[in-house]
């Protein structure tokens, strides 16, 4: 449109035979990251959990410190954990994940590794990153073991109490 400004209704219908420009195209997406081997690298982190992503295109096989998914995470549901990025873009078994984690426990691993494949997927095909943040998964959950305090068994509780 042009610059006219509209005060009556009467002025709409001549804005209407306007010649409409169209808008400036959306913010550009982001660029894809990949490295020299075509893979995406992204650092996941969950409690105490440190993991570090690389995922490629391939049959979708999962390998977490050299071992196999189900060797490593041997709980259906931490693997469950692991594959809802790829549930949410729908590229269940195109990527082949290899994940190295320290620290932590075992959910807390599957933790940060599904965080760290959300974040490579988004790095590797922009498009996926706004389904993959409306479920949560790019936002690191910074819930963390709190720290036991002096006078108290643990971080806030009390010793027992004895009244003799």
């Amino acid at each position: 449109m042009s610059d006219t400004t509209l005060t009556d209704l009467a002025d709409l219908g001549a804005a209407a035979d306007l010649p409409v420009t169209p808008a400036a195209p959306a913010a550009p997406l982001r660029d894809k990251e990949v490295d020299a081997q075509g893979r995406a690298y992204a650092t996941g982190r969950r409690k105490d959990a440190v993991a570090r992503v690389w995922i490629k295109p391939g049959s979708g096989k999962v390998t977490v410190n050299g071992r196999d998914q189900e060797v490593y995470f041997a709980r259906p549901t931490l693997r469950l954990v692991i594959d809802q990025p790829f549930q949410v873009s729908d590229r269940a078994g195109q990527y082949d994940v290899v994940a190295t984690v320290k620290g932590g426990g075992l959910s807390g691993q599957a933790g940060a590794v599904k965080h760290g494949i959300a974040q490579a997927l988004a790095k590797f095909e922009p498009t996926l990153r706004g389904a993959v943040k409306a479920a949560g998964f790019l936002t690191r959950d910074s819930r963390v073991v709190e720290r036991k305090k002096y006078g108290r068994a643990k971080a806030r509780r009390s010793f027992q109490f004895s009244k003799r």
